[in-house]
């Protein structure tokens, strides 16, 4: 049985009413996809503990107030503040075949259509708005906006990400 892969997905920010309540900014592409499940996994001290969801309702930018079962005071939720939020790879909403979650694609090589083979992910750096993937080429870090319009093309299989960088980027770190 192959081990269980664990994401996360954002953390508890602040709380939110006095009712147990808190609010959970989801670090993700499309806060949306995660208003249906029915628990989170919250690390407490290193141990991934499961808390069933009471309710959710979107609130902007990544926000949700959640509520916990259980949870059902101020104080009861002050322990969960800054706290990471996780949920099991298996149950994440599936994407169509050119999307791609960014700890899916760590260790991908990414072939540029001009230059052939430009690294390999390290990561992705999630600035809000300006996403970037992160390379490593000839021990050079190379990175490359993903809000750009870069026609990616994801093989799961042969574990690359097939792109067309804009004029003149890789140059400025290949030279």
């Amino acid at each position: 049985m192959a081990e269980t892969e664990y994401i996360e997905i954002g953390h508890i920010a602040k709380l939110h009413g006095f009712k147990g309540e808190v609010s959970l900014f989801l670090d993700v592409t499309n806060p949306s996809d995660y208003l249906h499940f029915s628990f989170f996994l919250v690390e407490l001290s290193g141990v991934l503990t499961p808390f069933i969801v009471e309710s959710i309702k979107p609130k902007n930018k990544g926000f949700v107030a959640l509520k916990f079962e259980g949870i059902n005071s101020e104080s009861d939720a002050k322990f969960l503040l800054k706290k990471k939020v996780m949920v099991s790879a298996e149950i994440l909403p599936e994407l169509d075949e050119n999307s791609f979650y960014d700890h899916e694609i760590e260790g991908f090589q990414v072939i540029d259509t001009e230059r052939g083979n430009i690294g390999t992910v390290v990561g992705v750096i999630d600035h809000p708005s300006n996403p970037l993937l992160q390379l490593t080429f000839q021990r050079k870090e190379i990175l490359i906006p993903l809000n750009l319009d870069l026609s990616k093309k994801v093989n799961r299989k042969d574990k690359t990400l097939t792109i067309t960088c804009p004029e003149g980027l890789l140059e400025i770190y290949l030279g």
